[in-house]
């Protein structure tokens, strides 16, 4: 007996024996091929980038996987607690595999069950790391062997740091801190214990626990961790019991950009950063950029634009309804499903439901939930007749129709945009997109900072930027690079030109330019050249100091690459962009001085060390170990002078002219220091005003994208010169009036503003006017460009119609 035990014990030594080297051997044979674990110290995970304006707002995040890398010691107890209740509570004690959770896996899976559960932390760490998703015996066995090696590797809070980053949480969310913004716009510090719960519910399944389409299943499985984490010891009963009675709470976070009309701006960074690191750095890289943008003047901007063209556009009737949808039923779903202006968030989408002669009722588009689906209550309103006014005047057929009633204009089932008339609960007033657009750019003309971008009216409607891509002719605006340019060599505010009819020659083509008003005034200086925006004028100027003059600072100024040297190009022919021209006058702001535009200050990759800086001003002495009573730091500006400053400074003064009384008198009325120029293109297809204070230099045009007359009188101080005084006057409000410096050494000297000689004591109609060393007034009048082709040829004696146009003036304002 004792023979046939050994016998048997021998025989089970034996297979054993085999087992276990079967084992070894396959064992071995599945080790053989495991990825590198060390590759783990390494670990740089796809991280959010986020955009930020100038004082810090969110404006924008970019990623593929919404992540934010957070150590381990950033990390909340309760929100690790958490974790290890809801996967892995022996997590500290285990080797790396739960043996028992482990065996009971398998034995279900060689019963003929589905491979399941019995995962560690660290086991999770090695199939999302370095495995597949493929549910096999032979996965399982690797997941343990790296699992192990992983444990002897590295820390047990560098394996839960490296899980609690990774992990996916549904929403495009990644990793702990990636959820805590995505579900509750917060951050993790910030987290409840109910609220860390039901995070760490979600790994198993994300669309299981979808806090929307199966709340209840989510409240279950977010319950039942809590009830782990009393009975593991890291909350007390009371404290569970108070977590389980709050409801879910889920609060999904938006995007920040919408809170300050940032979308033109925003995405205009996104391009640069593409362009300068490509779409991986921007996607996964984790920058932190902060740009220039300062929301409030973007606030005021795009109120400012969006009202102009509004203004514009309500002038010319109403050209009907979004759409028209079948009101005869449920009409919150086919509304629900019309596309609104999610950047325009005053006004809504509604449906006309009954029209009469008072008015409209309507319903309003319903709100969405977080999940996407339509919420159910339904609101309505009224629009009076008066409310829209200006719809009584619209278009059928291409022609305009006057209604006599609501009724004629719009009928039920016709899809409207609507803004709630302020103060009231359920009146509201017709909207429009305007059909017209334009672009504006704000920026600080010392440093090139953008501080405020309007691409158009709405970015929902249309991603093109008008104020960066469209290509449009600047006109009259373009008036001060060519005065620049002559007062940088050798001509003064008090030179006088000849405003007369001219005919140029050039091989078989004759041009004969006009003033806008088809007047012409006579002999006049070019302060009134510029502050009356005389074509003539300004021909005769370029045709006298050559047109390759004008050329070097059109492309000086940045305003063109290359400019054509022909004379209509002093008009503004030439197109360009609204970014280009506001950069150009901040040149003449800022004392001459060249300046690069900049949306971004600054780029920080995902350890914090900076990447990028705007600023490359040096500075001497700012590292200095310790003070020595040395002189103070001072920042060396290294900007290229492309003008002199005192030729900026009479530009500047001249433009002055304008506001004060020329074409952009109506900016006047603000009673601030302010230059600018108007600008009217051929057939007035765009409306312009550039101006700026010592600090500030906003520029902007109105016009179809598909360019087309804007109207008969349609000028720049008509249309674009009222946007920038409404910008103006709430950008500027509470800010002192500061004057332009006079650069030292000017001479200060009063002349006769019709005939730019120096003015006696007294005399009427003289003007202060700005000098350089070694130039004043003339001593004797000479007028540029007497000949009729714009030569000097008959600069001597003045016919008798120009004495008399220098006696009475003449020529309007435009």
């Amino acid at each position: 007996m004792i023979r046939l035990i050994g016998y048997f014990f021998g025989i089970g030594t034996t297979l054993a024996l085999l087992v276990a080297a079967g084992v070894a051997i396959y064992i071995g044979h599945v080790a053989k091929d495991l990825p590198d674990y060390e590759v783990l110290a390494k670990y740089e995970p796809p991280v959010t980038t986020r955009i930020h304006a100038s004082d810090g707002s969110l404006m924008a995040e970019y990623a593929r996987e919404r992540r934010l890398y957070l150590p381990i010691q950033a990390i909340p107890d309760r929100v690790k607690a958490a974790f290890l209740s809801a996967e892995d509570k022996n997590f500290y004690n285990h080797p790396g595999v739960d043996i028992t959770g482990l065996g009971r896996a398998a034995l279900t899976y060689v019963s003929g069950g589905p491979m399941q559960g019995g995962s560690t932390i660290t086991q999770q760490v090695a199939k999302n790391f370095l495995l597949t998703n493929e549910r096999s015996l032979e996965r399982k066995v690797k997941e343990a062997i790296l699992s192990f090696r992983i444990e002897q590797a590295y820390s047990k809070d560098r394996i839960l740091e490296l899980y609690l980053n990774e992990i996916f949480f549904g929403f495009n969310a990644y990793g702990v801190a990636g959820a805590a913004l995505t579900y509750f716009d917060k951050s993790v510090n910030e987290l409840t214990v109910a609220e860390a719960a039901y995070l760490a519910s979600l790994p198993k399944g994300p669309a299981n626990y979808n806090p929307f389409k199966h709340a209840d299943r989510a409240l279950e499985r977010r319950n039942w961790v809590i009830g782990q984490m009393v009975e593991n010891g890291y909350v007390t009963p009371e404290e569970g019991a108070k977590a389980k009675a709050e409801p879910l709470g889920v609060a999904p976070r938006r995007t920040g950009s919408y809170l300050f009309a940032g979308e033109y701006f925003t995405e205009e960074v996104r391009r640069q950063i593409i362009a300068r690191y490509g779409e991986n750095a921007l996607y996964e890289g984790g920058l932190s950029i902060r740009t220039t943008l300062d929301p409030k003047v973007q606030l005021i901007a795009r109120k400012a634009m969006q009202n102009g063209l509004m203004k514009y556009d309500t002038l010319r009737g109403y050209r009907g309804p979004v759409k028209t949808i079948d009101v005869s039923g449920d009409w919150g779903v086919p509304l629900g499903a019309v596309k609104g202006l999610e950047d325009v968030p005053e006004w809504s989408l509604a449906v006309v439901l009954d029209s009469s002669a008072s008015g409209l009722s309507i319903g309003l588009q319903p709100a969405r939930q977080a999940s996407g689906d339509i919420v159910k209550e339904r609101v309505e309103g009224t629009v009076s007749k008066d409310d829209m006014g200006f719809a009584m005047r619209h278009l059928v057929d291409g022609k305009t129709v006057k209604a006599k009633s609501p009724a004629d204009v719009l009928k039920p089932g016709d899809v409207i945009f609507v803004q709630k008339n302020e103060g009231s609960d359920n009146t509201y007033s017709l909207r429009q997109v305007p059909e017209v657009e334009g672009g504006l750019i704000a920026m600080d003309p010392h440093t090139g900072r953008v501080l405020a971008m309007v691409g158009g009216f709405s970015y929902s409607q249309s991603e093109f930027n008008r104020a960066t891509q469209a290509m449009r002719q600047p006109g009259s605006s373009f008036k001060p690079i060519v005065y620049s340019a002559a007062l940088d060599n050798g001509y003064t505010p008090a030179s006088v030109i000849m405003d007369g009819p001219i005919t140029i020659q050039s091989g078989n083509t004759t041009w004969t330019p006009k003033n806008y008003d088809g007047t012409v005034a006579g002999p006049a200086t070019l302060r009134s050249g510029i502050e009356k925006s005389r074509n003539l004028m300004t021909v005769r100027l370029a045709n006298d100091m050559g047109m390759k003059l004008v050329v070097e600072y059109a492309e000086r100024f940045g305003v063109y690459d290359h400019l054509a040297p022909y004379l209509p190009m002093a008009l503004g022919s030439g197109e360009t962009t609204v970014m280009r021209m506001v950069s150009a006058y901040s040149i003449m702001a800022n004392g001459g001085k060249s300046i690069k535009p900049s949306l971004i200050d600054r780029i920080q990759d995902r350890y914090g060390k900076t990447v990028f800086k705007q600023d490359e001003r040096g500075c001497e002495g700012c590292n200095a170990p310790e003070w020595k009573n040395q002189p103070e730091p001072e920042l060396v500006d290294n900007s290229e002078q492309v003008l002199d400053p005192m030729t900026a400074y009479q530009i500047t003064s001249m433009m002055e002219g304008v506001v004060q009384r020329g074409t952009g008198a109506t900016i006047g009325e603000l009673g601030r220091h302010i230059a600018g120029k108007t600008g009217t293109t051929n057939d007035e297809k765009d409306a312009w005003f550039i101006g700026y204070t010592p600090n500030l230099v906003v520029g902007l045009y109105m016009g179809y994208d598909t360019p087309r007359g804007l109207g008969h009188g349609a000028t720049g101080g008509g249309l674009a010169a009222p946007i920038f005084k409404d910008f103006m006057r709430v950008a500027l409000d509470g800010t002192p009036n500061v004057d332009f410096k006079v650069p030292d050494g000017m001479n200060l000297i009063a002349i006769n503003r019709k005939t730019g000689m120096r003015a006696a004591s007294g005399d009427p109609g003289t003007i202060i006017e700005a000098f350089k060393p070694g130039t004043g007034p003339a001593d004797s009048y000479w007028v540029i460009g007497m000949g009729a082709d714009g030569s000097n040829a008959s600069g001597g004696p003045l016919s008798p119609q120009a004495n008399q146009a220098i006696q009475d003036g003449g020529g309007g304002l435009y």
